[in-house]
């Protein structure tokens, strides 16, 4: 199954790649076990020794970085994948299209959250750490004290989308300042959007280069639903966001109000934003994406005016809240684990070169560009050991 010990699962509101992979996910989990699904299949494989026979020279060309590593047929044992909720979809649709290479390898994805998945990674419980921000310094002294080294891999680039209900037609732009407003610390309390009017008007005063207030708001009710403390997501704004108007403002340690209705699933986080008219939230872009006719993305203005997301605005960094999505890979298991050098050479040299995108079939985010791409694989081949110092 693509979640373990009960935590939510991704569809994309079955929608499009996911329930694909959803679907691949649960077999991933399952043919570590299933002996006898494995083992009714060897006569299949044996019957097409010319095929596979037609393809080595493409297979030995491009050994996944490992030469000594077993041919892709030939590889059994197991993966584990956990953290980031965004990042997850990326990961099933790359060990879905791992498992039809590797069907001896059982693959198991989870997302409980990029701060959660690090936990797991520090304490040696997972391989692989799914993450939509730069581990910590905190985490990275997690894992030294643990004798945990990693490699840090960037996968993909991802907008942080604002969104409303889609029939919300009050909204269409929300500065930073709106957003400390209406989600930031002083907002506590305010259950009417009218109510932030003062807050916004006051900021605005000080932090002249975060975008111009959409001031008076409409009088309706303001429900947040949005990712709760241990997701990446929720970091990520509150660094971009709410932490760049409270030093404008000369407020240490700001971060968003503590009364909203919060969750580490991104599709419950959807449906609570399309279950209310005046709602207010942000998630990743691709979920978003896939979800348009019941949620409505806002343009965002960080100083430079609105800007709407969409992959061409989020790759320029012309929309101002976007971040970068990685892996991160426990290099001792992958030294003792060929499965796991395979699962991630596969990833980094052709899953998010083919799976990441706006194509039919791909994961909704921005691919890394020509020159990120070629420093990721850099990075891979060389094995080079992640030395970040924490924040980014």
């Amino acid at each position: 199954m693509s979640r373990l010990n009960g935590a939510k699962s991704v569809n994309f509101s079955s929608k499009r790649l996911l329930a694909t992979a959803i679907a691949a996910s649960l077999v991933f989990a399952a043919c570590g076990g299933d002996d006898d699904a494995d083992t009714t299949e060897p006569a299949a494989d044996a019957t097409e020794p010319a095929a596979d026979d037609t393809e080595p020279a493409a297979d030995d060309t491009e050994p996944m970085s490992d030469e000594t590593a077993p041919p892709a047929g030939d590889l059994s044992g197991s993966v584990v994948v956990s953290g980031s909720s965004t990042v997850e979809p990326i990961s099933i649709a790359v060990a879905d299209a791992f498992a039809d290479l590797n069907s001896g390898v059982a693959v198991s994805v989870t997302g409980p959250g990029t701060g959660d998945g690090f936990a797991q990674f520090c304490a040696g419980e997972t391989d692989v750490s799914d993450a939509s921000r730069p581990i910590t310094a905190e985490e990275v002294e997690s894992c030294d004290g643990a004798g945990i080294e990693f490699i840090e891999l960037k996968v993909a680039v991802d907008g942080l989308s604002v969104i409303t209900s889609a029939e919300n037609t009050e909204l269409e732009c929300l500065s930073f300042v709106d957003l400390w407003a209406l989600l930031g610390p002083d907002s506590t309390g305010i259950d009417n959007w009218a109510d932030a009017s003062a807050i916004a008007d006051e900021a605005a005063a000080t932090a002249t280069d975060l975008g111009a207030v959409h001031t008076p708001y409409p009088d309706a009710a303001l429900t947040v639903t949005a990712p709760g403390e241990e997701s990446g997501t929720f970091d990520s704004f509150v660094e971009i966001v709410i932490e760049e108007v409270g030093g404008a403002l000369g407020v240490e340690d700001a971060t968003v109000r503590p009364d909203y209705t919060a969750s580490p699933n991104d599709n419950v986080i959807i449906e609570g934003i399309a279950a209310n008219p005046t709602s207010l939230g942000w998630v990743g872009f691709a979920f978003v994406e896939e979800n348009l006719d019941t949620v409505k993305p806002l343009q965002v203005d960080g100083g430079g005016g609105c800007v709407e997301p969409t992959p061409e605005t989020i790759a320029s960094a012309e929309f101002p809240i976007a971040r970068d999505l990685f892996i991160y890979v426990n290099s001792a298991k992958l030294a003792e684990n060929p499965a796991l050098e395979a699962y991630i050479d596969f990833y980094v040299n052709e899953g998010i070169s083919t799976l990441v995108g706006t194509g039919d079939g791909q994961v909704p985010y921005v691919p890394l560009n020509a020159e990120a791409m070629a420093e990721t694989q850099t990075v891979w081949e060389a094995k080079e050991l992640g030395t970040r110092d924490g924040g980014g």
